[in-house]
């Protein structure tokens, strides 16, 4: 009897590392699937219209152009109203970010401590503009899966003001479509929803849409005049080439 209960136990105990094993090994492969289809083209340039909405419902239009290269190459720079003009951000390999200030006429590096903070009086933080895999900062778990999405929980693998991010990719072409931000004490304090458009053979966020819980007030990004590789290189995200 006693020898049942033990091979009853050790088989439960089996079990329920496959199904763990099984759990983790599809949520990773969940994540690189989006990271795929959110990093496929080798470089890509594009506008952005940037729509600040407040509490009230009003709204501050900026425009601005991107540039992306690779996985971890991206260079984003506002190109108006003039108060905006030339401020500028660009993010390279290593966890590596820096900063133009046109007023100043420098550069500055962020600080990986500072990467919470709002980048240009957006609802997006700097950590949030930051040109790298999913799968290479955070650790995947499938919570469940539903008609339309998977739902994954990602756990940031190094310093992070968000405790987790939940997010609902596509089930057909794997792309998110809401990601929610939890801070340390487990409160949901942003979430970014995509609209993404087949353009040529890739899928393209075009608007992000995200909203700061705390303050009532949200951020869109609208993207257009997307081209794909057109050969940038990596002389082109330079922090000579963030300032001109």
């Amino acid at each position: 009897m006693k020898s049942t209960i033990q091979t009853a136990v050790m088989t439960a105990i089996i079990v329920a590392g496959g199904v763990f094993s099984a759990n983790a090994q599809d949520a990773s492969t969940i994540l690189k699937k989006m990271d795929d289809v959110m990093y496929s083209p080798k470089d890509m340039t594009g506008k952005n219209k940037i729509i600040l909405i407040d509490k009230n419902g009003k709204e501050e239009i900026r425009e601005a152009t991107i540039q992306q290269k690779d996985t971890d190459k991206r260079m984003f720079r506002f190109t108006s109203p003039a108060s905006q003009t030339g401020i500028s951000v660009l993010s390279l390999p290593d966890d590596v970010m820096y900063l133009y200030l046109p007023a100043f006429g420098k550069e500055r590096r962020i600080a990986t401590s500072a990467k919470n903070q709002n980048f240009a009086g957006t609802d997006f933080s700097y950590d949030d503009m930051e040109s790298v895999l999913y799968s290479a900062k955070y650790t995947p778990k499938l919570l469940k899966t539903e008609a339309d999405v998977f739902v994954l929980e990602l756990t940031p693998l190094n310093r992070s003001d968000y405790s987790k991010v939940i997010v609902r990719i596509n089930k057909t072409n794997f792309y998110p479509e809401l990601m929610e931000y939890y801070d340390k004490a487990n409160n949901k304090i942003k979430e970014a929803k995509y609209t993404f458009k087949k353009i040529d053979n890739y899928w393209n966020a075009t608007e992000i849409e995200m909203t700061d819980l705390k303050k009532n007030h949200k951020t869109k990004m609208q993207m257009s005049d997307v081209k794909y590789d057109t050969g940038l290189t990596d002389d082109d995200f330079t922090v000579r080439k963030l300032k001109q």
